[in-house]
């Protein structure tokens, strides 16, 4: 591996085992919240600093340079203005012992450069991105801020190239499939939000709501798969070549790396570009009409995610939902059906201990998705709003729906895959070929394969629960 190479690895790992404590921490410097901005702004030059705590009643709050930015487009009086007007209370708070990587998405995930450092109700300081940054001795993947700046799909390109990097140094380092998972969720949906506002006109973004949906949506996505997404426009409102826009979008996510979807899930497609009293109708038909494709178009649209514009339709669509099914339990069973739609039977055991080179086992097909679904079958018959498989079983177990243990397992044997199949997929990638879902058992290596024993013996537990709770067998 060329020296570069093995700079970057070590800065990546660097990054993703230390702790927020091995960070330089900025000490908490306090001002009067009843201080004016002008006073306040004088303090802080005098002692060099770019941010400063203040307390107000129970309250901790931050002010910042660009707090002071903000305070000054608003016209705010410098002079008679309290720092607790033109401060911010919200603060996101981080504990000493946590990872540095858990501290970056925290930054990430709230759009914010500062974290405030706490030991219970003891402030230690302030740790800022500039900060983190430095830590890790110029580290080249910080990629959220390559998006946020893109001025075009060239520059997005770039950045979605860095997030394939630093999918393959994540995984060579041991980091857990879920944490590598819920980063890449983060920096895909920020790039999905950046693209849209470079290619969709303001209004158009202010009056619709563009989500994504399938993994991409639970935040279980990590190579670039097909692209799974829609749009929701507010009622009444009529943008001008909306079709062109649509196009555009779509092809910019292909140069992109992310291929269009072999079933038209995407914004191209007028079924998945409507306004929302017309979706809403759309989604009656798919629980109450013979349509085939109902349940499927459904399942689809109980992962979406709001990505960029008015979340509200979104969860406008979700409350239709939520209104109409009402513990629909002929829908439900065909719903759950689904999970023996792609059936290993009894043969899988043979095929993981075959030694032919010919026999391939489709993982998300035997795998992944019986998980994924039966978990989605629970959430919508309990009316859960939780999008990712874990997050919805952890949901489950409170409400007793679902055994603690058999959750625990399914999360595991949900990790388990996505950790193979994206072992998988690097090498084919490495190798020239195109990342799929298809894997030899002869490639796999022992621990893999008892692994994947494991994983496979408890999807199919959780399938006989689910045949029996939704009498399967009757249908």
């Amino acid at each position: 591996m060329p020296t570069a190479a093995l700079d970057v690895q070590r800065e990546m790992l660097l990054l993703v085992t230390a702790r927020v404590r091995d960070a330089y921490l900025r000490r908490p410097v306090y001002v009067d919240a009843a201080l004016d901005l002008a006073s306040v702004c004088r303090e802080m030059a005098r002692l060099n600093v770019t941010s400063v705590l203040l307390r107000d009643g129970e309250r901790l709050g931050l002010f910042t340079t660009t707090d002071l930015r903000d305070a000054v487009v608003r016209g705010m009086s410098l002079e008679r203005v309290p720092v607790r007007d033109a401060a911010r209370f919200e603060l996101i708070t981080v504990r000493p012992d946590c990872e540095l990587f858990e501290a970056l998405w925290l930054m990430e995930r709230h759009r914010v450069h500062r974290l405030v450092v706490c030991e219970g109700a003891q402030v230690l300081g302030v740790l800022a991105q500039l900060d983190l940054v430095s830590f890790v001795a110029s580290h080249s993947h910080i990629v959220a801020l390559q998006i946020d700046e893109a001025a075009n799909v060239a520059d997005l390109g770039r950045a979605a190239a860095r997030i394939d990097s630093m999918i393959e140094l994540l995984h060579d380092g041991g980091i857990k499939i879920e944490r590598i998972a819920r980063l890449v969720n983060e920096l895909n949906a920020r790039l999905f939000a950046r693209l849209w506002s470079l290619l969709a006109p303001p209004d158009l973004v202010a009056n619709s709501c563009l989500v994504v949906m399938g993994s991409e949506g639970r935040g279980e996505q990590i190579l670039k798969t097909d692209q799974d997404n829609a749009l929701l426009l507010r009622d009444g409102f009529e943008p001008a070549g909306l079709d062109a826009v649509a196009a555009r979008f779509n092809g910019a996510l292909s140069e992109l790396g992310y291929p269009p979807c072999p079933g038209d899930i995407m914004l191209t497609n007028p079924l998945w570009r409507q306004p929302l009293a017309a979706f809403r109708e759309t989604i009656r038909d798919w629980l109450f009409a013979a349509d085939p494709q109902g349940p499927m178009r459904l399942a689809i649209f109980f992962d979406a995610a709001a990505v960029a514009g008015d979340r509200s339709l979104l969860d406008s669509a979700r409350d239709h939902l939520d209104n109409i099914f009402a513990g629909n339990d002929a829908f439900l069973a065909r719903f759950a059906s689904a999970v023996d739609q792609f059936s290993a039977g009894g043969g899988w055991w043979s095929w993981l201990t075959t030694r032919r080179d010919d026999t391939q086992l489709d993982l998300k097909k035997i795998g992944t998705f019986p998980i994924v679904h039966g978990v989605r079958v629970l959430a919508l018959q309990h009316r859960l709003r939780e999008l990712g498989t874990a997050a919805r079983l952890r949901v489950l177990v409170e409400r007793e729906a679902i055994d603690g243990e058999l959750a625990r397992d399914l999360v595991d044997a949900l990790h388990c895959l996505m950790g193979i199949k994206l072992t998988h997929q690097l090498r084919q990638r490495a190798a020239g070929e195109t990342p799929g879902n298809l894997v030899r058992p002869a490639d796999l290596g022992t621990l893999e394969r008892e692994a994947l024993n494991r994983a496979l013996a408890i999807v199919k537990r959780f399938r006989a629960l689910l045949a029996q709770r939704f009498r399967l067998d009757a249908l």
